[in-house]
């Protein structure tokens, strides 16, 4: 009987250690697999989904610096009683062009053309008419270039930033617009929209994307409510970037009363609204050194931030940086990069006057060129690997050209402030 006995614990102790044998390589095959599906659906949101971030993200940014052909013509000479128009502008750079260098400083300002003027066959003289409908004249600044088409040289990247404004009826627009952009894409025309503060987060490189293009957009918004849009500390906030700025203070993850997307989308409105009132010149926006600075000084602190992340070896408890922690702080650098860049544009074009004034335009040129840098870090897995080792270490990869954005937004500012 005692046999039997413990022929039966033996049965029962054999069947509990199969039965917890077979149900923890189930849970580590499920994790396992879990964690492949998490690692191609954020491959395929990234590669697939950025590249067109990129775009809508630089579609303002390419209105903006779209020029308007009829604001490169030379004003026509109106026809008056003894007068008659003078040649139209293609003529007159053609004749331009021919005349020797010389003779061109040492002629005066040429008066009107009067009727009885014999014309050489080489100028005829057109009417109104003729000149409208003549094929407008090609501007000779380069178009801006999406975020995919990177500059090869400096000059290259000054002819490609310099006109943004031209396309704006009023300075500040294109800075609000590229303020909008980036959290828009998130919000609304994203896959699967705002992911933080989903009950199931199996997306988690993309979320923290979108918080690193939340986190430039608050602070863009701050500056712009406190600074910016004010003549002076005493002045009034206006109140549709003051209710923007409280709105966009939710916490990322909050999915109910009120969620987070659904407050942010709010504040956008705000910004939107603050936008149209610059078109009728009903609000303020102040193109001034000392604004310009404290928006370099909020992005250079943040970037500051991401540098360190994206270099430590240990946690703050001196834990070592875990492999599924690393690609946090990679993708959240890479969102603030993407939205720092776009709006770094639009703040080329409308302190232009200030950067050339300063001759700090090439400087701002450099850190927006790290910053594209910055975006096109697209690994297929992210691994931490040892400086030395043969895998790469894609934080510290990251960090060189976030560091090199850091670094010229110093020397910006420095140099603004002397």
């Amino acid at each position: 009987m005692e046999k039997l006995n413990n022929r039966e614990k033996d049965n029962k102790s054999g069947f509990i250690i199969f039965a917890a044998t077979r149900v923890i390589i189930g849970i580590t095959l499920a994790v396992a697999v879990l964690w492949v599906f998490d690692t191609l659906l954020d491959y395929v949101e990234i590669n697939l989904s950025e590249p067109v971030v990129q775009t809508r993200y630089s579609e303002k940014a390419g209105t903006i610096s779209k020029v308007i052909e009829t604001a490169h013509e030379a004003p026509s000479v109106k026809e008056t009683s003894g007068h008659k128009e003078g040649p139209s502008l293609q003529e007159h750079l053609t004749l331009h062009e021919t005349e020797p260098a010389q003779e061109r400083a040492a002629v005066p300002e040429p008066e009107p053309v009067q009727e009885d003027t014999a014309v050489p066959e080489t100028e005829p003289v057109q009417k109104h008419e003729e000149v409208a409908e003549a094929e407008p004249v090609k501007a000779t600044t380069t178009a801006h270039k999406p975020v995919t088409d990177e500059p090869k040289t400096s000059s290259e990247i000054h002819e490609a930033h310099a006109p943004q404004t031209s396309g704006y009826p009023d300075k500040g627009m294109a800075f609000v617009d590229a303020v909008i952009k980036p959290l828009d894409y998130e919000l609304h025309q994203r896959f699967w929209g705002w992911r933080p503060n989903d009950a199931l987060d199996v997306t988690d490189n993309v979320g923290n994307f979108q918080l690193g293009v939340l986190e430039v957009t608050r602070r863009t918004v701050e500056v712009l409510t406190e600074r910016i849009s004010r003549t002076g500390s005493t002045a009034a906030f206006d109140t549709n970037l003051e209710r923007a700025m409280n709105w966009l203070m939710i916490k990322a993850d909050q999915f109910r009363s009120p969620s987070a997307e659904s407050k942010y989308s709010a504040g956008l409105d705000e910004i939107r609204t603050y936008r149209e009132k610059l078109e009728k010149r009903e609000a303020e926006f102040h193109i001034k050194t000392d604004n310009l600075i404290s928006l370099l000084t909020a992005y250079e602190g943040l970037l500051g931030s991401c540098e360190e992340s994206l270099v430590k070896a240990e946690e703050e408890d001196e834990s070592p940086v875990s492999f599924f922690k690393a690609d946090d702080y990679f993708f959240y650098a890479k969102g603030v990069a993407s939205a720092m860049y776009t709006i770094l544009e639009a703040t080329m074009g409308n302190f232009n006057t200030i950067l050339e004034s300063q001759r700090a335009t090439e400087v701002l040129h450099h850190a927006i060129e790290s910053l594209n840098h910055t975006t096109e870090v697209d690994p297929l897995i992210i691994t931490n690997g040892d400086l030395s080792g043969i895998f790469a270490n894609h934080r510290a990869n990251i960090a060189m050209p976030i560091s090199h954005a850091r670094y010229y937004l110093k020397v910006l500012i420095k140099t603004l402030s002397t």
